[in-house]
C-alpha cells in the first residue's frame, strides 16, 4: 500500500523559506565590501552561509522523518550531551576563544556554537519533563524547581563562557513552558522574580554589562566608545526611511557598523529595503510564532503533551530570540549578542534553527496524521 505524500504547514513553510531567502540575500550584501577588504573573497561570507543552509536543510529532511518518540526516549541524553559539551567549551585546548568568549568547538574547518545546541536540547528535555509530570506541577512547587535546577547547570556554564544572552534565552523559553505545562501563576511570578533578581546582580556584577547597559539608554553620550555600534545602527534606521536606500546601497556596511552581517543585519535591511521591508521581516517572524503555537495547541487538544511542549518551547524560543535582536538593533533593549533567526550569518544557528523548524514540522504531521508516530516516513 502506497503511502501518502508529506503534507506540510504551508503558512510556516512559505515563513520559514521567506525568512531564509531573505536572509541569504542581505547576508550577501551587508557582508560584501568587509570579505572584499578581509579575505579578498567577495562572496566568502555568502558562500559559506549558503552552504550551511544546504546543510541544514539536508539535516531538517532528516530530522522530520524519525518519530517524536525517538525524541522523547533520548530527551535526557541529549541534555547530559548539550552539557558535556559546555564543559569541552571551557576546556584550554580543547574550546576555541573569540573577542574574549569561550563558545565555539572547532571541528575542522568549521565552528561549533555550543548554546544553539544546548537550546534545542532544553526544551526537548522540558518536553519530556512535561510530558512524564503532566497534571501534577499544579500543586508542587518542587517538581516546577527540580527540572530549573539541572538547567541551572547549564545556565552557569554559559556565564563561564560568557554568554549571557543565550542563557537569558534558555531560562525565559523553559519558564513559559514550564507555566504552559500547569505551574500555577504565583509559583511562575515568584520564579519570574527570582530570575530578575539573578539577572540584575549579574549585570550589577560585571563591569562590562553595566557599561552596556548605560550605553543602551544613551548612546549618544559616547557616540564614538561604548554606544559607537548602537549609535551607527540608528543611522542606518534613519537612512533607510520608507523604502530604503536600494538593496546593495547601504553605507554603514562599509566599517561603520560593526557586524553587520550578523547581529546588526536588521539594521541593514532597515536601510536597504526601508520600513517596509524592516516591518515584512517582523510580520514573517509573526506567521511563524503564530503557526508554531497553533501547531502545539492543536498537539495539546489531541493529547500530545511532548509534541505540544515542543512546538511552544521553539515557537517561544526563536520568537523571542527575535524579538531581542530586532529590539537591540533599534536601541530599545542592551546589546547583546544573539542572531537574528534564520536571517543572520552564522553556520550553528541555521542549521540548528532549521533543524527545530523541522521539528515543528513532524509535530505538525503526527498531530494531523497519528499514523506517523508509529513508523519512519518512507519515500
Amino acid at each position: 500500500m502506497s503511502q501518502a505524500p508529506m503534507e506540510f504547514d504551508k503558512k510556516l513553510l512559505f515563513s520559514t523559506g521567506a525568512l531564509l531567502l531573505i536572509g541569504l540575500v542581505m547576508v550577501c550584501s551587508a557582508s560584501i565590501t568587509v570579505a572584499d577588504s578581509k579575505l579578498d573573497q567577495p562572496l566568502f561570507y555568502f558562500v559559506r552561509q549558503f552552504a550551511f543552509a544546504l546543510i541544514g536543510l539536508v539535516c531538517a529532511w532528516a530530522v522530520v522523518s524519525i518519530r517524536l518518540a525517538v525524541w522523547q526516549r533520548i530527551a535526557p541524553q541529549l541534555l547530559m550531551a548539550g552539557v558535556a559539551m559546555l564543559i569541552m567549551v571551557l576546556i584550554p585546548g580543547i574550546g576555541r576563544e573569540v573577542n574574549g568568549s569561550s563558545r565555539w568547538l572547532p571541528l575542522g574547518p568549521v565552528n561549533l556554537q555550543v548554546a544553539e545546541i544546548i537550546k534545542l536540547f532544553a526544551i526537548v528535555y522540558i518536553a519530556d519533563y512535561l510530558q512524564r509530570h503532566h497534571g501534577r506541577l499544579h500543586d508542587s512547587f518542587f517538581k516546577v524547581l527540580a527540572p530549573l535546577m539541572l538547567l541551572g547547570v547549564a545556565a552557569l556554564l554559559l556565564l563561564l563562557q560568557p554568554d549571557m544572552g543565550s542563557m537569558v534565552v534558555i531560562m525565559s523559553t523553559v519558564l513559559a513552558m514550564l507555566f504552559l505545562g500547569g505551574a500555577r501563576l504565583d509559583i511562575f511570578a515568584s520564579l519570574i522574580g527570582v530570575m530578575g533578581g539573578l539577572f540584575a546582580l549579574l549585570i550589577w556584577i560585571a563591569p562590562y554589562r553595566l557599561e552596556r547597559l548605560q550605553s543602551f539608554m544613551d548612546p549618544w553620550a559616547d557616540p564614538f566608545g561604548s554606544g559607537f555600534q548602537l549609535t551607527q545602527a540608528l543611522i542606518a534606521f534613519g537612512r533607510g526611511d520608507w523604502l530604503g536606500v536600494g538593496l546593495g546601497s547601504s553605507m554603514q556596511k562599509l566599517f561603520y557598523l560593526p557586524e553587520a552581517h550578523t547581529d546588526f543585519l536588521y539594521s541593514i535591511i532597515a536601510e536597504e529595503l526601508g520600513l517596509v521591508g524592516a516591518l515584512t521581516v517582523i510580520a514573517l517572524f509573526f506567521v511563524f510564532i503564530w503557526r508554531a503555537l497553533s501547531i502545539g495547541r492543536a498537539a495539546e487538544q489531541a493529547g500530545q503533551v511532548f509534541a505540544a511542549q515542543i512546538a511552544y518551547g521553539i515557537g517561544i524560543w526563536l520568537g523571542l530570540q527575535a524579538c531581542v535582536n530586532i529590539g537591540v538593533n533599534m536601541g530599545a533593549l542592551p546589546t547583546k549578542g544573539l542572531t537574528l533567526p534564520l536571517m543572520s550569518y552564522g553556520g550553528s544557528s541555521l542549521v540548528i534553527v532549521l533543524v527545530a523548524i523541522a521539528l515543528l514540522f513532524r509535530v505538525d504531521m503526527e498531530t494531523r496524521l497519528p499514523e506517523k508516530a508509529s513508523a519512519r516516513i518512507r519515500r
